[in-house]
């Protein structure tokens, strides 16, 4: 019977469990995207915490790609000296780390003199404003792009990459018909839509190998009118499994996806957990490789139930692990509490003040048991 505490490996890369740090965005690296000892330390953290793997923040490839302050970056070999820092810091503590590499495409931002590119020049209910829709070169371009950060992240000794192909972010603009409204190659049909995902992954797979991990984090559904939906995605699922992926996480939503978005918030009862479930079911259905499934994951009991039935390979954890980076080694130790996550994204606040995300309830309750004493 399978256990969500099961070592495991994923194309050579061995596990500890089934347990799964999500990609958050965290603000603690400067403006080039090279992470300092504050984001070091959370790694940390959520190793001792003794999670199978962490995936990084979203992370991005050129300049353009990125969204938010603090976001880390794998645009430049000059990153190399902080970049395997942070990776020794987590094998120091047994764990396995995994970098999300992004292009968030219209989402992207519009100052400093930035080119905002995306599938089609159209504003999107995601998009701030119209971006620039991108010509065959530019595509070319971005797909070296996501090639040279894969190349880097392994190279820096990082143990996987995933692409972010999900949240309204490049790649999911290119599988949705909401943002993707070309007529040539690249739009249209679910292959045509599919093609530019699939020349990323071709590209990256070319330059890490056949031995070294390459996951996806894929939208189950967009969750917005004439967004990508599950037949769709399934059929994205289908044909990146067939090129060798490693592994799926399955998430949907996007930030105009109103209270589908991908960080629903007031998850108390376990009814509204797992809200990603049904999708990665039907992922799970039609493909061999494992899936990982997020969103709202709050209750061990829930965890070892989709685990035992087969309905998810791996389960994966954010906001939860913001305010207790050692949830899942509590849980292992055999408190099995539901988490002490309320969803309300707070976490984000102190990201937005430059001090990086951080669980302002815990913090709060700190506080008011040191005036105590």
């Amino acid at each position: 019977m399978k256990t969500p505490f099961d070592a495991t490996t994923i194309n050579g890369m061995e596990l500890r469990n089934r347990f799964v740090r999500s990609a958050t965005w965290e603000g603690m690296c400067d403006e080039q995207g090279r992470p300092g000892e504050k984001l070091i330390d959370c790694y940390r953290q959520l190793a001792q915490g003794h999670l199978g793997l962490i995936i990084t923040g979203y992370t991005f490839v050129r300049t353009d790609g990125k969204q938010m302050p603090g976001s880390m970056g794998a645009q430049s070999d000059d990153l190399a000296p902080d970049m395997k820092a942070l990776v020794q810091a987590v094998h120091d503590e047994g764990g396995k780390i995994c970098m999300q590499l992004v292009h968030t495409g219209g989402q992207g931002r519009a100052s400093g003199g930035n080119r905002l590119i995306a599938p089609s020049a159209i504003h999107a209910a995601q998009y701030s404003t119209t971006p620039a829709e991108m010509s065959l070169q530019d595509i070319k371009e971005v797909v070296a792009a996501f090639s040279d950060a894969a190349r880097r992240a392994k190279d820096w000794g990082f143990d996987a990459v995933q692409l972010h192909a999900a949240h309204g972010y490049l790649i999911n603009e290119f599988l949705s018909p909401h943002t993707n409204q070309r007529t040539d190659g690249y739009g249209g049909s679910i292959e045509n839509r599919c093609r530019f995902l699939m020349e990323v992954y071709d590209s990256v797979r070319a330059a890490v190998g056949a031995a070294f991990p390459v996951l996806v984090k894929l939208n189950g559904s967009d969750f917005l009118e004439k967004g990508l939906e599950i037949g769709d995605a399934t059929a994205a699922a289908v044909a990146l499994d067939q090129k060798g992926i490693d592994a799926i996480e399955v998430s949907s939503g996007t930030p105009a996806s109103g209270d589908n978005a991908p960080v629903r918030k007031k998850i108390d009862t376990r009814e509204q957990e797992a809200y990603n479930l049904p999708l990665a079911k039907r992922i799970k259905a039609v493909v061999k490789c494992p899936v990982m499934v997020v969103g709202g994951l709050r209750s061990l009991e829930l965890v070892n139930e989709l685990v035992e039935k087969g309905e998810a390979d791996y389960v994966s954890l954010a906001r939860p692990l913001v305010r207790e980076p050692d949830l899942v080694h509590r849980w292992q130790k055999g408190d099995r509490a539901r988490s002490r996550c309320i969803s309300c994204n707070g976490c984000y606040r102190p990201g937005l003040r430059g001090l990086g995300i951080a669980c302002i309830v815990e913090q709060a309750e700190r506080k008011k048991a040191a005036e105590a004493r």
